[in-house]
């Protein structure tokens, strides 16, 4: 069995091996008591939304850790109530719908946002066939044969939400955070399936529970006469795709670095400026779902799923019962911590960087890595021998790292040209030293009083004399620094 595991017959063996065998497939799917099923949507349904509570308590419990300063510490202990309590502040606000909004948009983005961040846990494994009350059942809600395709389905529908938000608000703030998130999904949604078709082509299908089947066992090869093992992680055997999906995972949730939508410096809060109570909370929930969805599907399709890693594998019991639950969340666990150590360190990156990042570099990167695994797999099911590809693949690598060496030193050399030349513009006297960015006026009327409505009298107009007199005797000129 061991042997045959890493080919296709092999793993087709391993999963029919019988009603005792605890790997659920396809059709251990569907046959559920209806009161399993209930079961296991409050499980998904509570999971997702303690988790949420949990997250943000311990992100502002790391990220304070990070930064030397205590975090939440009030509320329970170790402030572990906190994000409770700041749920049921929310609830207890005054909710404030501004005049001109679209009144039915505005209410549905907060709820098309989040819904589709549940649906799509639906069809993440965290565990094998358990025992439940007689009832055999795999720890899962459901599977399809397409069912990575519903998690980036409902990955590109809660991009509706944001940008409903945007819309419907009548903000331009809104409405620019809005239309930054549909561009930016967009641009790293691509790379994300790109990356997801090595994983296809390697498991030979789309469904979650026989992704994980297909890392139980590496397959073996021979290499100058000795045999060798694959890794049975994609992690590991796929790690461009694991890469590119790591940075696409981080722009799909709009996490810092890549939290343009909501820049407060430059949108004030993005797409839910105008949102306040129970709104404003279903769009944080919807966000952190996702980063627990995310992480979840990072888990299942390049680390294993719910089975142990090594060196926990070697005990026998590791993988049945349920055990895999704990090695599940643990994965899923360092992922989110990721999340948090990436918002402590990294600053937000602006907008052409971003855009440049997915369509110059990660685009073009998934797609040249999909057509050498196609290629590679092509070769070895005619028979080929792995060391052709193997060292064909390096060079590829060292190829691509040269073009990467070659593209950085050209955007060196772009941003050293134009500071020589602004450094000869202001020795020359073109332009004045400081000037580079406009900036409003230092000493503007209203500060004086002018345009006040009720400024008669006002001190500060002492020296007010001529036309400027005669506008703030009227006060109803509009002054702006413009």
């Amino acid at each position: 069995m061991t042997v045959l595991a890493g080919t296709a017959a092999g793993r087709t063996a391993l999963l029919a091996s019988g009603p005792a065998s605890n790997v659920p497939t396809l059709a251990s799917f569907g046959h559920d008591a209806w009161w399993i099923v209930i079961i296991k949507v409050l499980v998904v349904f509570l999971f997702l939304l303690l988790g949420t509570l949990f997250a943000i308590w311990a992100e502002r419990r790391v990220i304070g850790r990070m930064q030397q300063r205590p975090g939440p510490n009030r509320a329970g202990k170790f402030g572990l109530l906190q994000s409770l309590m700041d749920g049921i502040k929310l609830a207890l606000m005054e909710d404030i719908v501004p005049r001109g909004v679209d009144k039915v948009l505005f209410m549905l983005a907060p709820a098309i946002s989040v819904i589709p961040a549940f649906i799509s846990f639906a069809v993440i494994p965290w565990g094998p066939i358990v025992s439940i009350a007689g009832h055999r059942t795999p720890l899962q809600l459901t599977d399809l044969p397409v069912a990575v395709l519903l998690v980036i389905a409902m990955s590109s529908l809660g991009v509706y939400g944001i940008v409903l938000a945007g819309w419907s608000a009548h903000s331009p703030y809104s409405l620019l955070g809005g239309l930054r998130s549909s561009a930016q999904v967009i641009s790293y949604e691509i790379a994300m399936s790109l990356a997801f078709v090595p994983v296809f082509l390697y498991s030979g299908s789309l469904s979650t529970s026989q992704i994980v089947a297909a890392q139980i066992h590496g397959s073996e090869f021979h290499f100058f006469g000795y045999i060798w093992h694959w890794p049975s992680w994609y992690a590991v055997l796929l790690l461009p795709s694991f890469l590119i999906y790591l940075i696409t995972m981080v722009g799909e949730t709009n996490r810092l670095p890549f939290d343009l939508p909501e820049g407060e410096g430059e949108l004030v809060g993005g797409y839910h400026t105008e949102y306040s109570s129970l709104k404003f909370a279903m769009i944080q929930l919807a966000e952190y779902v996702n980063v627990i969805t995310v992480s979840a599907l990072a888990t299942t399709l390049f680390l294993g799923g719910w089975r142990a890693p090594w060196p926990l594998s070697v005990w026998s019991g590791a993988n049945s019962g349920w055990w895999p639950v704990l090695w599940f969340l643990a994965k899923v666990v360092i992922f989110v911590f990721c999340f948090f150590w990436l918002r402590a360190s990294l600053p937000r990156i602006r907008y052409d960087q971003l855009m440049r990042l997915g369509w110059k570099v990660l685009i073009p990167g998934a797609l040249t890595w999909t057509l050498v695994v196609a290629t590679a797999r092509v070769y070895r099911r005619q028979g080929g021998s792995p060391a052709v590809y193997i060292i064909g693949g390096a060079i590829l690598v060292i190829l691509l790292a040269l073009l990467w060496r070659w593209e950085s030193a050209g955007l060196r050399a772009e941003r050293l040209a134009a500071q020589a030349a602004e450094d000869r513009a202001e020795a020359a006297g073109d332009r004045p030293a400081g000037a580079a960015f406009p900036t409003p006026p230092l000493d503007l009327p209203h500060y004086h009083g002018i345009g006040l409505a009720g400024s008669a009298g006002n001190p500060v107009l002492a020296g007010v004399t001529g036309d400027d007199s005669a506008a703030a005797g009227g006060g109803t000129k509009e002054v702006t620094g413009a």
